[in-house]
């Protein structure tokens, strides 16, 4: 930057000396880097273009220990060039969100620092450590930081952990010489343009007192510039001195394998803080504690930071009211179950103001304008947000936004801009992967039935003693079964009925299947086919649930080796407390070869709060007369005729495209969509038999376009007039003419006179300079019968507007 000044002699002070305020470094935090256990999102250490600003001062203090390497040499020029290994993440992570912890409305901790590279690493890292109030840690070698924040002690120390054959050190007190009891000092205050100002001394009368004398010390922190965070820090650091315990004890492996520095616990009634750890060549742990509380850390009664008047500013023109070059697209993007929802795309130019920390934007649907969605981007320098909130298929949106800044100033809005072409129509608004599993669970349902009714009817027979129906106080059954067998060959008829009731149950049962098998000695091979059918009907009333459910199966499966074909109808109705009301309806043909199978199927299902059919086949068809009306094959639709009121297509292509819109009495306009597609129209009509003088021109009929785009509208007037004389010789005159209304202002698009018996004018026209927005036409008439004259006057109006 060069800055180039010329002599006043108004100044008498001499030449002035410029400060620049900086936004500071992009700084590299593990918690948003997912390549980090425990963190997720872009940023990756070593790309500084994925880094991004912040006040944190413990990522200010682990960027400082990695250090800034130079671009060419990779040598470290500012920091202490530790590598990630060397530091302790797990202390840092939780001292991140320490600072970002939301206090009274901004975060606990907050700290900017100038540094260069012949500052003490000692005391650069004391600075970040005052700034949340915390301690260095040295961790089994790894460097890491406490921030000042009440912690929940791991365990309790007790006798028992404390061998007696090993001395211990406790001191409740700390030496007068290292106590203070009157604390001062100073934050940088933005409000006098970053200068140091003096924050509230802390002092209490009690301390003074037990002490016996006054004694002072001050403790800074100029790298803080919220007098609140600031005087919250002098109160912890104040709080923390008067508590002077300190105590180095040995501890039981079980304790000192639990735990670690910077941990809290709890011994002879206190909590303390671990400052050290040790473990001997014999595998003995000796604890170094130093005495703390969580109401070190209590902010209710601390007092605001001091209040400082700011001078009036100068006004800096180049400040922006809101964002530049405002943009909205429309689009689609994949949701959460991988199918396509429509989305919009908002972008504008990335601000290089850090004052603007969010873009708020605004928008609607225009066929729903008094419903306003909103919507943020707390990123405002990437110049681009994409939302799919609140945004349908198929309809147009208009948008504006505006910006948050700290601190607030004067802000404007965007224009209103509306999107060029509709919302995507996503084709399929379903989760189809879940889709293809509920088509497996049905086939499943209904392929195994043959399978689940004989299985059910060997349960039945092998248990005819009664323990299938354990539970049930009464049984009654009945059972008939017919065989015949002849070498290889075997015919079983088998019948099985049985009802029974208990506590809060009944059941009743009717299983009949129908089997034949040969084996042929000549080829081994086995062929078989089987018929059986299933009624079922149980109730259960349990501790006050009630459940039920009824099943019928008709199923036929012929099977020759590997080989076998099944035709089946399944039907269910079922009710639990958890899972609710459902109904189900299975019809399937399968033919299986091996370990494949090919299958028609149609499943029918309704539960509480939906229903739906799903057609399973590789090729649908309808007949109608013989002659094949529709085919769905493989994907594709073929029909023959279709006549469709609303069509949302992806593509559409087509040899040859006519079309025809009928509007009044037979009028048609074809090729009306070639090149073009109709968004919108509107018609009313108007019918008026009288006989008395109407010499005002009086408003008839009147339809509102709201033509998005300057789009010119295609509009069609019918005005028509019949007159009848009456008993002697007479006249009558009849004006009608088409308005178009915008503003208040009226512009006369067609007129016409009626002087004789009838008339009818019927023009077709584009009206080319129609404006954009919401504007009407409309038809007024007046008339002037005479001799006793009857008129009849009937006058209608169509608008069609479309985009090219």
């Amino acid at each position: 930057m060069v800055v180039e000044r010329e002599y006043d002699e108004r100044f008498s002070k001499g030449r002035p000396d410029f400060d620049f305020v900086l936004r500071g470094l992009r700084e590299y935090d593990p918690r948003k880097d997912s390549t980090v256990a425990g963190g997720s999102g872009p940023q990756r250490l070593g790309d500084t273009s994925t880094y991004v600003f912040t006040k944190n001062p413990a990522v200010h203090r682990l960027n400082y220990q990695l250090g800034l390497k130079g671009l060419v040499s990779g040598r470290t020029l500012i920091g202490e060039g530790k590598s990630i290994g060397q530091l302790d993440l797990a202390t840092y992570f939780v001292a991140m969100n320490v600072c970002d912890t939301v206090k009274n409305g901004k975060p606990t901790y907050e700290s900017a620092l100038f540094v260069n590279s012949d500052d003490d690493h000692t005391e650069v890292l004391k600075e970040f450590d005052d700034a949340m109030a915390g301690y260095a840690l040295n961790r089994r070698g790894l460097s890491g930081i406490i921030a000042g924040a009440p912690q929940v002690p791991v365990l309790e120390i007790t006798a028992d952990d404390i061998p007696i054959d090993r001395a211990q050190d406790l001191q409740r007190r700390k030496s007068a010489f290292d106590l203070f009891n009157h604390l001062s000092g100073q934050f940088t205050s933005e409000e006098s343009q970053w200068g140091p100002e003096s924050l509230t001394p802390i002092f209490v009368n009690a301390d003074v007192a037990a002490d016996g004398r006054s004694r002072q010390t001050s403790n800074d922190f100029l790298q803080v510039t919220d007098p609140d965070i600031a005087q919250y820090l002098l109160t912890i650091r104040y709080r923390q001195n008067r508590l002077g315990g300190s105590a180095t004890v040995p501890v039981s492996r079980r304790v000192g394998l639990t735990v670690q520095e910077g941990e809290w616990v709890t011994f002879d009634g206190t909590d303390w803080l671990i400052t050290g750890w040790q473990c001997d060549e014999q595998f003995r742990f000796t604890l170094t504690l130093a005495e703390t509380s969580a109401d070190i850390y209590d902010d209710g009664d601390i007092e605001p930071g001091p209040i400082i008047i700011p001078p009036s500013p100068p006004i800096n023109p180049s400040i922006l009211s809101t964002v530049q070059n405002w943009r909205v697209e429309v689009g689609v993007i994949n949701g959460a179950g991988g199918q396509e929802v429509p989305a919009l795309r908002f972008a504008w130019d990335p601000p290089n103001d850090p004052t603007i920390i969010a873009v708020r934007i605004f928008y609607y649907r225009d066929d729903i304008p008094d419903q306003v969605y909103q919507d943020t981007c707390d990123t405002p320098e990437d110049g681009i947000y994409i939302t799919s909130k609140n945004v349908s298929p198929g309809v147009f949106y208009t948008a504006r936004a505006t910006i948050t800044t700290v601190p607030d100033r004067f802000k404007t809005f965007t224009p209103w801009l509306t999107t060029a072409d509709v919302t995507g129509n996503t084709f399929y608004p379903i989760d189809l992967g879940q889709l293809a599993q509920d088509v497996k669970d049905f086939q499943a349902w209904t392929g195994n039935a043959v399978r689940d009714v004989l299985e059910q009817l060997q349960a039945v027979s092998t248990n005819s003693a009664g323990n299938y129906l354990v539970g049930f106080s009464d049984k009654q059954e009945l059972r008939r079964e017919l065989r015949s067998a002849t070498d290889g060959a075997v015919a079983l008829f088998t019948e099985e009925i049985i009802t029974a009731t208990g506590p809060g149950s009944a059941l009743a049962l009717k299983i009949e299947a129908l089997e034949a098998t040969v084996n042929d000695p000549v080829t081994g091979v086995v062929a078989s086919s089987t018929a059986v059918s299933l009624l079922s009907t149980t109730v259960s009333a349990q501790g006050g649930t009630i459940a039920a459910n009824a099943s019928a199966i008709i199923a036929l499966q012929t099977t020759i080796g590997d080989v076998s074909a099944g035709s089946t109808f399944r039907m269910g109705t079922d009710y639990t407390p958890a899972a609710g009301w459902s109904s189900r309806i299975g019809i399937e043909a399968r033919v299986t070869s091996g370990s494949t199978f090919r299958s028609s199927g149609l499943y029918i299902e309704a539960t509480a709060s939906a229903s739906r059919i799903v057609l399973d086949t590789d090729q649908f068809v309808i007949v109608t007369g013989g002659v094949v009306t529709a085919l769905f094959d493989a994907g594709t639709a073929f029909i023959a005729n279709a006549r469709i009121r609303n069509l949302t297509a992806g593509n559409i292509t087509a040899n040859s495209l006519n079309a025809g819109v009928v509007l009044q009495n037979g009028t048609v306009i074809t090729d009306l969509i070639a090149g073009n597609a109709i968004t919108d129209w509107d018609n009313q009509a108007f019918l008026l038999s009288t006989g008395a003088n109407g010499p005002s021109f009086v408003t008839r009929v009147t339809i509102t376009v709201n033509n998005t785009g300057a789009i010119p509208p295609l509009v069609f007037a019918r005005m028509n007039s019949v007159y009848t004389a009456g008993g002697g010789s007479s006249s009558a005159t009849v004006n009608m003419r088409l308005v178009r209304t915008v503003g208040g202002v009226d512009t006369v698009l067609r007129s016409v006179t009626y002087n004789s018996n009838s008339g009818v004018y019927e023009p077709v026209f584009l009206d080319a300079s129609a404006p954009a927005g919401t504007f009407t036409y409309r038809i007024d008439t007046n008339h002037t019968p005479a001799g006793g004259a009857g008129i009849t006057i009937d006058c209608s109006v169509t608008a069609n507007w479309w985009k090219k």
